[in-house]
């Protein structure tokens, strides 16, 4: 499932979801996104990553640096929901720019399907959201999920 989409609202809203299954058991995928002790090892999207816990959980916050452009972006990501080996939302905020990412985990006979939904919006996103790099926030997204299935099959294998 790949879709990028604009919502008119009062405030314009720009969605991007995307899905990927991971070929490694429910305990496997969680532990490897949950562990932020481990995501310098895998995840290529995100850099710097510091925070308070050494796992994701509820009231958490990270902070990160990612290039949605060609220009580093430091963000400030706060953990709003946490329900284990279902659900992850996080947000970040920035100067009238809001995302929030939805992160669901559904388990199968042949692994674990990650869905993404990040949603962007915000007087800029109203105002410029013509400008957001769409197709690079989806690229990255996508990135994030395939890092994230190579280190789960990774950490199967072993």
């Amino acid at each position: 499932m790949n879709k990028v989409k604009s919502e008119g609202s009062a405030i314009q809203k720009i969605i991007i979801e995307d899905s990927i299954l991971i070929l490694a058991k429910m305990d496997t995928v969680w532990d490897t996104f949950t562990h932020l002790t481990c995501w310098k090892e895998w995840n290529t999207v995100m850099r710097d990553v510091c925070s308070d816990k050494k796992c994701l959980s509820y009231g958490s916050e990270i902070s990160c640096c990612f290039r949605p452009f060609l220009f580093p972006v430091t963000a400030n990501i706060r953990v709003e929901e946490v329900v284990p080996y279902k659900r992850i939302v996080w947000s970040a905020k920035k100067k009238g720019f809001f995302a929030r990412n939805e992160f669901s985990f559904q388990n199968h006979d042949t692994g674990v399907t990650v869905t993404s939904r990040e949603a962007f919006y915000g007087t800029l996103v109203s105002f410029f959201g013509f400008l957001l790099p769409k197709k690079r926030m989806k690229t990255l997204i996508s990135t994030f999920l395939r890092d994230l299935k190579t280190a789960s099959e990774n950490q199967s294998d072993k």
